[in-house]
C-alpha cells in the first residue's frame, strides 16, 4: 500500500477519460471544502489474507489521525496507480475502496471516492503545512 495524503482547503474532481473497460459510467464532477484527500494505490500484496487487514487497519488509523489533526469529516479516496508497484486486481482495489469508504462513515466522516477507472482531471488546493502533504507506504 502506498499513500500520498493531502490536507486540502479544496478539491475538485471531473471524469475525462475511462481507463477501465468495465468502469461504471455513472460518474459526474464532484468537490468538497476542507478535507483529507487520499491518493492511494493499493498492490497485489496488500490482497494477501495476511496483509490485508493490517494494511486495512493501518491506512483507517492513518486517515483517521490526519482528520482529526484538522477536525475534517470529509475524506476523498482515489486510486492512483501511479505511485507504482504490483497493482492489486482492479476489482479488488475498488471493493477495498469501498470497504474503507464504509468503515469511514460508520465513525462518522463523510466520504466520497473519486470515479474508479478513469482518469480525471483535478483543481486543488493543498494548505501549506508540513503535515497537509504525507506519504506513507505499508
Amino acid at each position: 500500500m502506498k499513500l500520498l495524503t493531502f490536507l486540502v482547503d479544496h478539491f475538485r474532481w471531473a471524469p475525462f477519460s475511462q481507463t477501465l473497460e468495465d468502469a461504471s459510467t455513472d460518474y459526474e464532477a464532484d468537490e468538497v471544502g476542507e478535507a483529507v484527500v487520499v491518493f492511494l494505490h493499493l498492490e497485489k500484496n496488500d490482497m494477501v489474507e495476511d496483509n490485508y487487514n493490517k494494511v486495512f487497519r493501518k491506512t483507517l488509523k492513518h486517515i483517521k489521525w490526519l482528520a482529526n489533526k484538522k477536525g475534517f469529516s470529509d475524506v476523498v479516496l482515489h486510486s492512483f496507480t501511479h505511485l507504482g508497484g504490483d497493482s492489486a486486481e482492479p476489482n479488488e482495489a475498488e471493493a477495498w475502496m469501498e470497504a474503507m469508504a464504509e468503515r469511514l462513515e460508520s465513525t462518522g466522516y463523510h466520504v466520497k471516492i473519486t470515479p474508479f477507472g478513469w482518469f480525471s482531471s483535478w483543481d486543488i488546493s493543498v494548505q501549506g503545512d508540513s503535515l497537509a502533504k504525507v506519504w506513507k507506504e505499508f
